[in-house]
């Protein structure tokens, strides 16, 4: 007799009400595979626009989201070595997570500190490797630059800013409302502003020495795509990472070649075919989590029957930090 578990399904594309609890078989690990018992999903905008088609793959229905989790390992594929049952792990699997067991190739196996609660396991790989090939990788950020990060109290806004001040760099933060950016300045903001303050692009600039900010996070596109532009120092880098807007965002080339400007898009899941890339990261964020000087930040939590709830809150912005969907409640 087969073995069921919860499992969201999606099996046409839309809004978060789109999701339905189901009954499912438990998956078996294949050949390279891995079972956790999952403890906690970390639900990205990435999850939403999959669920209503807009990602920047195409979603194959039916499917159950969650790209993101932690749990313990359960059970283990023909091949797979270095991991033992009973191991909390976080894991990028792409899909698949919310539900009470999931499978992910062993190579999407993240270790992570054991100090770490499952919630905080689930919210460090896809915001916090973000956040780092952001600043780094393909930002090339250096300590003593300021760097602006929008939406600075959401889940990669806040790995943003504990990240960039781990690395010496100074930090501008944008966010909706005072509270979210008294969580930026808790993080260690140098500099706040509403992201609706009349004259934010000017007093971006001004933070930065009047010469605008050698480096910007760029997250919401849209007509705010420009202001980003406008904001830049000299030579410039504008790292574009999200669209929160949904809006389409116009670019004039000459713009760029005024000032020397280089736009850089950058999407986690390319990136992490990058072994060098990846084991870069792994290295420098494993350290600074392990001594404590950046902490996944956990926002809300959600039980699984929920999750349509929890994404709807996401899109909404009524959350902070990483919003946590626990399958087990």
């Amino acid at each position: 007799m087969t073995e069921l578990m919860k499992a969201i399904r999606v099996e046409r594309l839309g809004p978060p009400d789109v999701m339905q609890l189901q009954n499912a078989p438990v998956p078996q690990p294949g050949p390279g595979e891995v079972r956790l018992r999952v403890e906690a999903v970390g639900i990205n905008f990435a999850d939403a626009l999959a669920v209503a088609g807009e990602y920047l793959t195409r979603t194959r229905l039916p499917y159950t989201p969650g790209m993101e989790f932690a749990g313990i390992v359960d059970a283990l594929g023909e091949g797979v070595r270095g991991v033992q049952p009973g191991q909390r792990v976080a894991a990028l699997g792409g899909s698949g997570a919310l539900a009470h067991y999931a499978t992910v190739n062993a190579a999407g196996l993240i270790p992570v500190p054991q100090t770490l609660s499952a919630a905080q396991a689930a919210a460090f790989p896809v915001s916090y490797f973000t956040a780092y090939h952001g600043l780094k990788t393909l930002g090339r950020g250096q300590a003593g630059e300021w760097v602006l990060v929008q939406a600075a109290a959401g889940a990669l806004g806040t790995a943003s800013v504990q990240l960039a001040k781990a690395l010496g760099l100074k930090v501008i933060a944008l966010a909706s409302t005072e509270e979210k950016l008294e969580i930026a300045r808790r993080l260690g903001a140098d500099v706040t502003l509403l992201q609706d303050d009349p004259g934010r692009v000017q007093k971006v600039r001004e933070a930065a020495g009047g010469k605008g900010v050698p480096l910007i996070l760029e997250v919401v596109g849209g007509k705010r795509f420009q202001e980003s532009l406008d904001m830049a120092a000299h030579r410039g880098r504008i790292i574009v990472i999200g669209n929160a807007s949904r809006e389409q965002a116009g670019l004039r080339p000459v713009e760029l070649m005024k000032r020397n400007l280089t736009v850089t898009g950058l999407w986690l899941t390319s990136l992490m075919s990058d072994r060098d890339a990846t084991a870069e990261a792994a290295q420098v964020l494993g350290q600074l989590v392990a001594s404590g000087q950046v902490v996944p930040q956990v926002g809300p939590t959600y039980a699984l029957a929920d999750s349509a709830r929890a994404f709807q809150d996401l899109l909404d912005r009524k959350t902070t930090g990483k919003v946590i969907i626990e399958p087990g409640r």
